[in-house]
């Protein structure tokens, strides 16, 4: 089965919401780690380390792939701002 243009440009918008929201969703954790109830540090470090390697993928690609970057660059933010709360 195929998609159709319009159908694969809905599917790729609703993919980026759905990433960004995923990735939003550490903004509790950042602030219970600033508070002192520290999370794992593991889960977000990956998540930082994968968005980032997604963002250069994206990048430097021929004809660069924006939704993949628009969706992972807070991955690779969010994550890693979890992290470091997490161990400091």
């Amino acid at each position: 089965m195929k998609l159709s243009a319009k159908a694969a440009s809905i599917l790729g918008i609703i993919a980026t919401i759905t990433a960004i929201g995923m990735y939003v969703a550490y903004l509790p954790q950042i602030q219970m780690n600033l508070a002192g109830q520290k999370g794992h540090p593991i889960q977000p470090a990956v998540a930082c380390v994968n968005g980032l390697l997604w963002v250069i993928y994206a990048l430097f690609k021929k004809g660069r792939d924006w939704p993949v970057t628009i969706s992972n660059a807070p991955g690779f933010i969010l994550g890693g701002i979890t992290f470091l709360t997490a161990i400091l």
